[in-house]
């Protein structure tokens, strides 16, 4: 098992671990604010309740009030009643103020029939100070006329009183008392629900008679914008119907407490913090590893280059010698090959971390070098195929990073073959770029590792360091910016592998 290997597995279970962890922080956070809100909403529904019981003591205390109204208007037609039954043949107007001298609450003046204000004029529960002063009677006549129609009393032989009448104190007051505690039942509904936005309506839901300061005036300043708000309160709570007098309903329309929708939000806020830090944390981390391992390839690379350089020298020393010790010229020659091919390794591995220089190259007969390099040296099973425009097209390289990476390419398209099958190599050229792709006919890469491939350390092979692919990558997008990756592959049948570069 290799070290990707391991590493994937461990990626799956930590990120199971990772995702568990989430799953019973949220609910955990979810059930919270979940007791959270019912509290809140609890709160609420307290508040209405309270509303509608309010509300149903002032349309009790405005039904009392009707009904001491109508008694009082009763007791009036019942003084006019007896007055009328009692003074058939009377003419002497004061026995009918005897008459109704019970009455000590509802204030009451008796004319003629011409409504006129005479020193026999009777009047009942006036100011006693100024019950003689005609112009005083007068004013209280003309109040009493606004307020209720006279009831005409037949005194004798077709003569004709009137009796007006006004609502009595105990009535005034009771009036004053219902009005007081309607507006304080508006102001409560309005005060006490700091924390919820309220909007206080009539019974058509178009006049506004109160909201509190949570609701801001250009919210509802038209008719269309106090509709579209009075409809987003109704979906969150059903208005509250508030029947002050009778047949006139009024509607209180609230939303949910602030702190209900900070809380529904607040689990998502939550990972979203929390994603952001890990986020952040793993480009740190990345780049600091990618640093150390920059660090770490370009030290191994710089040390292989020193520790080549001293057999490398004498070993063109011992070919020289064998050249002069009359050696058969073809094998000194053979062995200068490759001495040389050494050579250029070990310029290879000096060049990384540092920047290369790149030429203009011709990218056919590099491509031709290496496949006829790579012949002699493989096995005779492998047949090797190159497909080339006729144009000999040119790319800024540095010939041996670039060598480097066509050589690798053949070697793990030769080792997938295990020595038996077809490589195809094919230039191609398009507006910008040049595509060169190398196609073997091998076992091939799950697509879940095309990317996987390409890091240090995957290797399928029982020994091997798992290097080449990922020096690969690094010289092709490193210092000559172009791309590499796997174009596509099919297990059982071959792997195609694309490299990208910018044409000039």
């Amino acid at each position: 098992m290799n070290i990707y290997t391991k590493k994937q597995r461990w990626k799956l279970v930590l990120t199971a671990i990772a995702f568990a962890i989430v799953i019973a922080s949220l609910w955990y956070t979810n059930h919270l604010v979940k007791r959270i809100r019912d509290d809140e909403k609890q709160k609420v529904k307290l508040w209405a309740d309270a509303v509608q019981k309010k509300a149903n003591l002032v349309k009790f205390t405005n039904e009392l009030f009707e009904k001491i109204k109508a008694e009082e208007r009763k007791k009036a037609e019942l003084y006019a009643e007896a007055t009328r039954q009692l003074s058939g043949d009377l003419k002497d107007p004061n026995f009918v103020l005897k008459v109704l001298q019970d009455n000590t609450t509802v204030p009451v003046i008796l004319t003629n029939e011409k409504d006129e204000i005479t020193p026999a004029t009777a009047s009942r529960n006036l100011d006693s100070l100024k019950e003689k002063d005609t112009t005083y009677l007068r004013q209280q006549l003309n109040i009493m006329k606004a307020l209720y129609p006279a009831l005409e009393v037949v005194v004798y032989k077709g003569i004709k009183q009137r009796l007006y009448h006004k609502d009595s104190k105990v009535f005034t007051d009771i009036q004053l008392v219902f009005d007081s505690l309607t507006k304080s039942f508006m102001d409560e509904v309005a005060v006490n629900t700091a924390a919820v936005p309220v909007i206080y309506t009539d019974s058509t839901q178009t006049i506004v008679l109160e909201k509190n300061a949570r609701i801001d005036a250009s919210e509802i300043n038209t008719p269309a914008k106090l509709k579209a708000k009075l409809k987003d309160l109704a979906g969150q709570n059903e208005p509250i119907k508030v029947t002050l007098r009778e047949g006139d309903i009024n509607y209180i329309f609230y939303a949910e407490a602030e702190i209900l929708t900070k809380l529904r939000l607040y689990p998502y806020v939550q990972f979203g913090v929390i994603g952001l830090f890990l986020l952040i944390a793993y480009v740190l981390f990345s780049t600091a590893r990618k640093a150390e391992q920059d660090q770490v390839w370009v030290g191994m690379s710089k040390e292989t280059a020193h520790q080549l350089g001293t057999p490398l020298s004498s070993l063109m020393a011992w070919n020289e010698h064998l050249r002069g010790l009359g050696v058969d010229e073809s094998i000194v020659n053979e062995m200068q090959r490759d001495v040389k091919r050494l050579d250029m390794i070990t310029d290879r591995f000096s060049k990384i971390g540092s920047q290369p220089v790149l030429t203009h190259e011709n990218i056919n007969l590099i491509l031709s070098n290496a496949l006829e390099y790579l012949k002699s040296r493989t096995s005779k099973n492998i047949k090797y195929q190159i497909n080339l425009p006729e144009e000999n097209l040119q790319a800024q390289v540095c010939v041996p990073l670039f060598e480097w990476v066509i050589e690798n390419l053949f070697k793990n398209a030769v080792d997938a073959m295990e020595g038996k099958g077809d490589i195809t190599v094919t230039l191609k050229d398009i507006p910008e770029a040049l595509y060169i792709d190398i196609k073997d006919t091998g076992k091939g890469i799950p697509k879940r590792k095309f990317k996987t491939v390409f890091e240090p350390g995957f290797t399928t092979k029982k020994r091997g360091w798992g290097l080449g692919l990922s020096l690969c990558k690094r010289i092709i997008e490193n210092y000559h910016e172009g791309k590499i990756y796997v174009l596509n592959s099919e297990q059982g049948k071959g792997t195609t592998f694309r490299i990208e570069m910018k044409r000039f």
